[in-house]
């Protein structure tokens, strides 16, 4: 696909066409209350040169790795990209952000999205997944949505140890909607407490978090006996797919549903995005997803061909019989964890979790010999919750003064967990860095 700017000419035939003279006549409709009536206050514009300035400046003021030693995670991870998934990226044929709808001029587009789609299947244990989402926190949301629609039940339950920002996206897209969100516990081992779930009734759907945000591994395969026993389905997020390397995938656990964010699988962290909305779930289940489907069928003359197919969004159906209003896919962000996961394969995707579980549980021990206390008891992968003595805001403060970013604190989102803090630990920290970490903590 290529994109022309429109030249002046070009912008007066068209005015023409439609019977206006200005651009603004075609906001005519708008009230003037809403519409701005003064230019807007921006600087004059830079040189490339002075530009690339700024930019630098802006980037200076943050503290990033490799000048920084990063141990923060809480859903944006830092990771090594192979080198293949750049060069893909930087194709031509593939930088575009939306989904092709032309397929005999995007065969390789679309062709590129649906091994993105085999990928997801088999790595979240699923039969289907579609061409994605924006991030991880629209589709734990869009899952819950899903499972009113195919239930037609009116309560959906989430946990508590659910990352903060997706229970916050959850709770905005059903804050119009009149359906109650029941929130459930976490136990003293940093899982979430099940008990609750028992003898609920008119739920739609359960949604827990794998590995959750204090890192813990959840107890997938009771949580769904449990969800299942009242008619309910459950949906499975996570924001480290990572996981799924090592421990057991949703799919085999009885998820009907996995969703979550898949940045730490070929993306860069970018100050925060983009992000990546991955979602699968079973063929019995196909026609309330969301977003849209890449196909494969044969043409006039027999050849396999690449299309879209249930694209049933509201632009495309009637509105009422739509199930999403996602308007597009993150097609390169698709094609970054494509590459990534076909350049890993599934043997040095274990591998990598392994290495990434080993280098978390070597700070982890570390800490505690340290006399430190590792707050949850559960299994975890790659960040866990230590608790700091009292005070330790001021040592955060010291060590980032050393280019040391010490973790998150987690008294901002759960206050009862004061003086804890979530460090994550991946493939790119050294055990130079790790115990470097540990004297600072300990001076």
């Amino acid at each position: 696909m290529r994109y022309l700017p429109h030249t002046e000419e070009d912008i007066a035939s068209m005015l023409e066409t439609v019977g206006v003279e200005h651009l603004e006549d075609l906001y005519s409709t708008v009230p003037s209350g809403c519409r701005r009536s003064t230019p807007l206050n921006l600087p004059e514009p830079l040189s490339e040169w002075e530009l690339d300035n700024h930019m630098s400046g802006l980037a200076a003021t943050m503290g990033a790795s490799p000048e920084y030693t990063v141990f923060l995670g809480a859903g944006n991870y830092e990771h090594f990209i192979p080198e293949s998934v750049r060069y893909l990226l930087s194709r031509s044929e593939f930088v575009t952000a939306y989904t092709p709808y032309q397929p005999e001029l995007s065969q390789g587009t679309l062709q590129a999205i649906y091994e993105y789609q085999t990928l997801v299947s088999r790595l979240l244990g699923m039969e289907i997944a579609n061409a994605s989402l924006y991030d991880g926190a629209s589709a734990l949301a869009e899952a819950l949505l899903m499972t009113v629609r195919i239930t037609h039940k009116e309560k959906i339950v989430i946990s508590g140890a659910v990352h903060p920002a997706y229970r916050q996206v959850v709770r905005t897209y059903f804050s119009s909607t009149g359906y109650e969100i029941i929130e459930l516990p976490y136990l003293e081992d940093g899982r979430t407490d099940l008990s609750a779930l028992r003898g609920m009734q008119d739920v739609a759907g359960v949604a827990l978090q794998s590995p959750n945000f204090f890192g813990c591994i959840e107890q997938l395969s009771q949580a769904a006996e449990i969800t299942h026993s009242f008619g309910a389905l459950f949906v499975t997020a996570f924001s480290e797919p990572l996981a799924y390397g090592l421990y057991k995938n949703p799919g085999i656990q009885g998820a009907d549903i996995a969703c979550g964010e898949g940045q730490s699988m070929g993306i860069p962290q970018s100050f925060g995005g983009p992000g990546l909305g991955m979602f699968a779930t079973f063929m019995k289940h196909v026609r309330s997803i969301p977003g849209r489907l890449v196909g494969l069928s044969r043409d006039v003359s027999g050849k396999r061909g690449f299309v879209l197919t249930l694209a049933t969004r509201e632009q495309h159906i009637r509105r009422e019989k739509a199930t999403s209003n996602i308007c597009t896919n993150g097609s390169l962000c698709a094609l970054a964890t494509a590459t990534y996961l076909a350049s890993l394969g599934r043997t040095g995707l274990g591998e990598l979790a392994r290495l990434n579980f080993d280098k978390s549980e070597y700070l982890k021990a570390a800490l505690r010999s340290a006399g430190f206390r590792i707050r949850f008891s559960s299994p975890t992968f790659n960040e866990f919750v230590v608790e700091f003595p009292p005070g330790f805001d001021a040592v955060y403060d010291r060590l980032l003064q050393k280019k040391i970013i010490a973790g998150t604190r987690l008294a901002r989102y759960y206050p009862e967990l004061e003086n804890c803090w979530l460090l994550c630990v991946t493939e790119t920290k050294t055990r130079e860095q790790m115990d470097r970490l540990v004297r600072e903590v300990k001076a």
